[in-house]
């Protein structure tokens, strides 16, 4: 066995030579949370450098979720989509909805907008779609369904840090687009997401909500939640946002490199590079099928052979768990592809500082499966 240990990924982190002085100023200033002036300078900074113009900044991923559905006061049910990851699913359940699931589009993992006319009922008030990958979602159909049955869009963006669709960030989609900035993305604060949204009097309301309900010292306009990012991981985002486009430029090579070794691999889909989409390469999974001559499984455990870990990531189905598979939407008949795709899927290793050695090593190991 290989002695060196490759993960699935390794987090972007900032000089240490950087952090420090600005940890020094964090500790003279005595200005630990509650809209410090490191989480004013990076609201600013992301907005900027994502093209948005309103974005409030949380300490996970998964409270702007939870924050989104609260902040736009939705009811009864919410269509969503099975592969993902499960706070997707959870933001709902906590908000007391009803999740409900529609299948996938294969090329993709995204929601099929095809899939979703057919689960609107009375109830529904909203969809909630997810950039699986960081691959951008058909938001053009997405939202003509929605206008057509009066529903709010509420996109789940945790993998999609930095795209762009024809020029546009896909945070510019629907009503409101959620960002996790957790340490195993391709921009992260440690922990830390996001809510984007797109007038100020939302972004008023979401900020509110994430401060208790707090608007003043003493009065409260709504039951929220402390979800506020603090001044050591906003400076630390700052640092990391200063070098994301050359770890995404990393991330390009890598992806580069495993598409190259595949593409004549029978058994093997990975998911191609789309015209007009500046991608971040967040993920790499392939997808194993029978002509592969071994299963995922085998696979899987025979890369942990050679001390290589990668994902099965979206596996099991959100859908399969517990708290959801009682649900009507939550019948495997429903949701074929998202079934066939959870079984096949593979997330080979793939962050910035991968280095070529390793990156031969993993490829050795699917092409001769050995």
């Amino acid at each position: 066995m290989d002695n060196k240990l490759i993960t699935v990924t390794s987090p972007l982190l900032p000089s240490l030579d950087e952090f420090i002085p600005m940890l020094q100023d964090i500790w003279d200033r005595k200005w630990l949370t509650n809209n410090g002036h490191y989480h004013e300078e990076l609201e600013k900074a992301l907005a900027d450098y994502l093209g948005v113009k309103y974005i409030s900044l949380f300490t996970n991923g998964t409270l702007p979720l939870i924050t989104a559905l609260q902040a736009m006061k939705i009811t009864g049910e919410v269509i969503t989509t099975p592969y993902s990851f499960v706070a997707t699913t959870h933001s709902i359940w906590w908000n007391g909805l009803k999740p409900v699931f529609v299948d996938v589009d294969e090329e993709t993992g995204n929601i099929d907008p095809e899939k979703i006319e057919a689960a609107i009922t009375p109830h529904t008030t909203a969809i909630m779609p997810v950039h699986v990958y960081g691959t951008p979602c058909n938001m053009k159909r997405i939202q003509e369904i929605a206008d057509i049955y009066g529903l709010k869009i509420i996109y789940d963006a945790a993998h999609a840090f930095g795209v762009k669709k024809d020029g546009e960030s896909v945070l510019k989609a629907g009503d409101m687009s959620t960002l996790s900035f957790h340490a195993t993305k391709v921009y992260n604060t440690i922990e830390g997401g996001a809510l984007v949204c797109h007038d100020e009097a939302t972004k008023r309301r979401i900020d509110f909500l994430k401060n208790f309900g707090f608007n003043g010292e003493t009065t409260v306009v709504a039951p929220g939640i402390n979800s506020k990012m603090d001044e050591i991981r906003s400076a630390y985002g700052l640092l990391n946002l200063k070098q994301v486009d050359r770890a995404i430029e990393k991330r390009q090579a890598v992806a580069n490199r495993y598409r190259e070794a595949f593409k004549n691999i029978p058994g093997i889909r990975f998911l191609q590079d789309i015209e007009g989409v500046r991608h971040n390469y967040a993920y790499f999974p392939i997808f194993i099928s029978e002509e592969y001559g071994i299963s995922r499984d085998d696979l899987y455990a025979k890369l942990q052979e050679h001390n290589i870990f990668g994902r099965r990531y979206f596996y099991p189905l959100i859908s399969t768990f517990s708290a959801y598979k009682g649900l009507d939407s939550a019948n495997p008949a429903n949701l074929p592809i998202a079934h066939k795709l959870a079984n096949q899927v593979l997330c080979l290793p793939m962050f910035a500082g991968l280095d070529e050695e390793s990156v031969s090593r993993v490829i050795d190991v699917v092409v001769h499966k050995r």
